[in-house]
């Protein structure tokens, strides 16, 4: 028989995979830490380690059911520059007949592999043929995307949803939505009383081992950045994720979507609130979206808790909306999609995006938050983070940098579109069909970070104004013959125009005061 070798990339964990149904003793899978992937972006060390790990436990899961398994790890593959050079040397020394890959859900890892082509003498002379196949993962099938997707053109969410609804019968009766209605967004906002954040649950936390990943990663001089502790308190194996996701269903689901879009700085739970922190797990394939979205529904129907429709609705939305929408708007615009600045953006970060030292306190619980944990909620990364990037007009690719190496669930097919699409419109409406720019009274609506801040949020003009204040009317001022004719927001123009001129200019004047003085913050 064919002696073939099978690559697991560091997001295939997926222990359901086909591949793995019979033991075969001429396959062997291999499972490697690579230093093309450790360095293409300056990644959280946090992230680093629950890579790492879970790659190491699902390379051992493998052993452990008699699977033929080469575990590298980044000692081992020192030498290598490139993933192809390890192959290179594995199909020589092995004399590999045949190699297998499963379809990289990043852009340039599928480029790289599929233009693979061995070039080492001995291990050109062994390989007789290469193979790409599904990752057996997602909802709708890659080879359906195009049927729902094009590059250059806007889908909407809503109506993509609605489909995918349809099509996987999920909260669906006699093909109308159970509830009768297809959206509860409207009831997904609530914000944090006082009296509420005694209720928040203590998060489910885990305790692996990363002491010897931490001191791998600094013997190799990789550069990360943020905090990393010896334990690991996030899923690294498929156990640990599928007791977070029933931890979720009993204890988060009755009250998720209430408080899906709240924040709040006085809580010691305040970084994990009521979200299912399964973002890790499901992009690294460890959990099925199909599972996760199955679990919570059994959950809705078979409550021991009260959880209403509006509970489960907004995270099957979640799932099976937004997280499989954002990968067809992906491979649809890839990759010329890395490259749109619709709104020509060019700043540079500023310092405290590194260090969370900043007067903001929003931005400061935010970015500090996400450099001890690797972990901000979807509101923090749209409406703190990301909206003041959007008026501070930052560099996309310097955002998506950040985000993509901050967050520990982030890869690029989920990060780009969110960051660059989403919520820095740099990809001119493709996700969004407005920019999502907010002044401070979002931010005091949905949160109490406003009431020890340095900055008050009801001024606009001065120097305890609040700054998003000045900064959304100057971002909104700039691009007013990009957003001028948006009926979505025509409102915020009107009122632009009713200001008295001494008061609209002394607002812009500070705008541009502030963008010129951003680091100082």
């Amino acid at each position: 028989m064919t002696k073939a070798l099978r690559l697991i990339l560091g997001d295939q964990l997926n222990a359901t995979h086909s591949w793995y149904k019979e033991q075969n003793p001429n396959v062997t899978y291999l499972v490697a830490e690579l230093h093309q992937e450790a360095a293409y972006v300056r990644h959280h060390q946090q992230k680093l380690c629950a890579f790492f790990l879970s790659m190491a436990n699902f390379a051992q899961a493998l052993k452990d059911s008699k699977h033929n398994v080469i575990h590298l790890n980044l000692d081992d593959t020192q030498d290598y520059k490139s993933l192809p050079e390890l192959l290179d040397d594995l199909i020589g020394e092995h004399e590999f007949e045949s190699f297998a890959y499963q379809r990289p859900d990043e852009d340039r890892l599928l480029s790289q592999l599929r233009s693979y082509t061995p070039v080492a003498a001995k291990a050109k002379g062994t390989l007789k043929h290469i193979d790409e196949v599904d990752t057996e993962h997602f909802m709708l099938p890659f080879d359906e995307l195009d049927d729902y997707f094009a590059e250059g053109k806007a889908v909407r969410m809503e109506s993509f949803y609605r489909k995918m609804r349809k099509r996987f019968d999920i909260l669906m009766r006699d093909d109308e939505p159970v509830g009768g209605q297809w959206n509860y967004d409207a009831e997904n906002r609530s914000k944090l009383k006082k009296t509420d954040l005694h209720d928040i649950p203590p998060p489910m936390l885990f305790d692996n081992s990363v002491r010897s990943i931490n001191e791998r990663i600094e013997r190799h001089q990789i550069d990360c950045f943020g905090e990393s502790p010896d334990s690991l308190m996030w899923p690294c194996n498929r156990r640990q994720a599928k007791q977070l996701l029933e931890f979720f269903c009993d204890q988060c689901l009755p009250r998720f979507g209430t408080f899906q879009d709240a924040m709040t700085g006085e809580s010691p739970h305040a970084w994990s609130l009521y979200h299912s922190r399964l973002s890790f797990a499901l992009n690294t394939k460890m959990l099925h979206p199909k599972d996760v979205i199955s679990a919570a529904i059994v959950a809705f129907e078979h409550a021991t808790k009260d959880i209403s429709l509006a509970q489960v609705e907004g995270f099957v939305r979640q799932i099976l909306g937004w997280r499989e929408f954002i990968r067809g708007i992906y491979w649809a615009n890839m990759p010329r999609y890395a490259q749109k600045n619709e709104l020509e953006a060019n700043r540079s970060l500023p310092e405290y995006f590194w260090t969370g030292k900043t007067k903001m306190r929003c931005m400061q619980h935010a970015i500090t938050q996400s450099l001890d944990t690797a972990y901000a909620h979807h509101i923090q990364r749209l409406m703190v983070t990301g909206n003041f990037c959007l008026l501070a007009g930052i560099d996309p690719t310097k955002v998506d940098q950040w985000y993509l190496g901050i967050y520990i669930d982030a890869i690029e097919w989920v990060e780009m579109p969110n960051t660059r699409g989403m919520c820095q419109f740099a990809d001119g409406g493709l996700v969004a069909s407005k920019p999502y720019a907010a002044s401070g009274s979002y931010i005091n609506r949905m949160s109490d970070y406003c009431r020890k801040c340095h900055y008050d949020v009801k001024q606009r003009v001065g120097e305890k104004a609040c700054p998003f204040n000045s900064l959304y009317w100057h971002f909104m001022d700039r691009h007013r013959d990009r957003f001028g004719r948006n009926p979505r927001i025509g409102m915020v123009y009107r009122n632009l125009d009713k200001m008295d001129e001494q008061t609209r200019d002394s607002i812009l004047t500070h705008g541009q005061t502030l963008l010129d003085n951003i680091d100082q913050l």
